[in-house]
């Protein structure tokens, strides 16, 4: 064989690896990425959209999964053409969307399903700002384009959108991991993305490199932050208990027999709240007293037993708005005959447009005085048709610290959650299929605002947390025929850095985004830089442009 064929296979050989060896150890994110046939990549996104299924925020979710479907769907679109990957990612968000709506039981509909594209589309732009820019930049920048686009994404969807952080956020995902959580003391819940993500790019960058040499700052970077962020959150668990004194809260529901009853008569009003509202009392009233009766009867219950704080779910008495003044007149009563402090959330049914009702919750004190009549900020998009409130969450100083409150969908919203409050009560109404995950995301509000967090749930689980996360006291409707939630929660929370800094980290990454996007479009390439990106050219199939 002459010296002429001879390069001509060995160029060929190069070709049929993707890249060449040297490409291989440059030690940048995307750079000497081979481009493997379909057979091979395709496998990666099917495996990475089904993990990804596990990490949605639902009640099948696995916490190890949502560190392992970035590492593959960022493989995947590291791989490929820009246009085809980035639709293929938009499908596999939009698949995991969509299993969210259905594991959680929120119903198909106009509304949700385009939610659901929506909500995709953002979570696909950080794969598609990393597949633009990885090959731009410098290696560390590289590095911090898929996190900071992903802590971006995630914050847009939470301030901008409907959904608050019910949806898309990974730090839901870890429920349970007490150290890993208290990072949102520092920066809310979007610390938890940003590691995450970073995982994703240094184990990708692993992968596409032969050599060790080349990635070992970064990976020894990146597992010395997460030892630190673990070890950091585990002393504060152990080091930093709470000894203040505590008080007694019990949240309480109306017997299920009740409630059952309830349903019923219902069931046989067609229409929404101003049917109800307008339908023959004799068919609703006795139900609906029957429900305030119990809830009235399991508070003196509880209070006996000594509880100082007692807590009804949301929309824990129906009533037509003509009768709203008499359920809170014998609420009041039973707060001034038992002595405590008697938190009650009321559904009411008007006649009045457009929303044909209220969502409020009241705080009585032991004298029967009315503190706050809050009304949900934040009804549930496309099924709730309140009028929203201002949002001005209630905060009042009690012998028990200070107490605040809003409504259940509200505590998807960590903005309006940073109040000056000891302890939080969210008085919920969910279903089976959601209420264990909805209750494990509050616990997230509790670590970022530094106070203990009592979800009252009507129709699924209530918890009441400490100022960590900690669990106090947990119970589930669906097996007690009478649920109640007994707790002693101290009375006084803590100061965290997120209680002071607010977003700041959110925005350092959306700040991070702008200047990596300019960097990458602007900063002149290096010969050495073109002569790699025209190696990919070349390298790539017919049509196919790298980046």
């Amino acid at each position: 064989m002459n010296k002429v064929e001879d390069m001509r296979t060995h160029t060929q050989t190069r070709d049929d690896r993707g890249t060449s060896d040297a490409g291989r150890r440059t030690g940048h994110p995307g750079r000497g990425v081979p481009t493997p046939p379909a057979r091979r990549r395709y496998p990666v996104l099917v495996l990475g959209a089904a993990v990804q299924l596990l990490a949605a925020g639902g009640r099948w979710d696995v916490a190890a999964a949502a560190w392992l479907f970035p590492v593959l769907l960022l493989r995947f679109s590291r791989t490929g053409r820009v246009a085809s990957g980035t639709l293929w990612l938009w499908l596999a968000n939009i698949a995991a969307a969509v299993f969210w709506l259905f594991e959680s039981a929120l119903g198909f509909s106009p509304v949700t399903l385009a939610g659901a594209v929506a909500l995709a589309a953002l979570l696909t732009l950080p794969f598609l700002l990393d597949r633009l820019l990885v090959r731009r930049l410098r290696p560390w920048m590289a590095l911090l384009v898929f996190p900071s686009a992903l802590v971006a994404a995630e914050f847009v969807i939470t301030q901008l959108t409907p959904f608050g952080s019910a949806y898309g956020s990974l730090a839901a995902t870890q429920y349970g991991n007490l150290p890993l959580l208290q990072l949102v003391s520092v920066t809310g819940s979007y610390g938890i993305g940003f590691l995450i993500a970073w995982c994703a790019g240094v184990v990708n960058l692993v992968w596409e490199t032969a050599s060790w040499r080349p990635v070992r700052g970064a990976v020894l970077t990146y597992t010395a932050v997460l030892l630190a962020v673990l070890l950091a959150g585990g002393a504060r668990l152990a080091f930093f208990p709470s000894d203040a004194p505590t008080v007694r809260i019990a949240g309480i529901t109306a017997e299920s027999s009740v409630l059952r009853a309830q349903k019923a008569a219902f069931s046989h009003v067609t229409g929404g709240r101003r049917s109800v509202a307008e339908a023959p009392p004799a068919g609703l009233e006795p139900a609906m007293n029957a429900v305030e009766n119990s809830l009235l009867a399991a508070t003196r219950r509880e209070a006996a037993a000594g509880a100082k704080i007692v807590v009804w779910p949301e929309e824990g008495v129906r009533t037509l708005a003509v009768h709203e003044r008499a359920a809170i007149a014998a609420a009041q009563h039973e707060a001034r005959r038992s002595g405590i402090h008697l938190e009650i959330s009321l559904g009411v049914y008007s006649t009045t447009g457009p929303a044909y009702g209220r969502d409020e919750a009241l705080l009585i004190d032991p004298h029967g005085t009315v503190l706050w009549t809050y009304q949900k900020a934040h009804p549930i998009p496309g099924s709730e048709p309140f009028t929203p409130g201002d949002g001005k969450v209630p905060v009042v100083t009690t012998p028990y610290g200070r107490l605040a409150d809003v409504i259940c969908y509200d505590a998807d919203f960590p903005g309006m959650m940073r109040v000056p409050a000891d302890i939080m009560l969210v008085p919920s109404h969910d279903w089976a299929e959601y209420g264990r995950p909805h209750t494990e995301k509050a616990a997230l509000r509790a670590i970022e605002s530094g106070y203990a967090l009592v979800r009252q749930d009507a129709e699924g689980v209530s918890t009441a947390f400490d100022n960590r996360g900690q669990v106090l006291a947990t119970t589930d409707y669906f097996t007690t025929g009478q649920q109640t939630t007994v707790a002693y929660v101290p009375t006084r929370g803590a100061t965290t850095l997120y209680d002071r800094i607010g977003d700041s980290f959110a925005w350092l990454c959306l700040a991070a985004v702008a200047a990596l996007l300019a960097v990458g479009v602007l900063r002149p390439r290096s010969p050495r830089e073109r002569t790699a990106a025209e190696g990919d050219r070349s390298r790539a199939p017919a049509g196919e442009m790298p980046y």
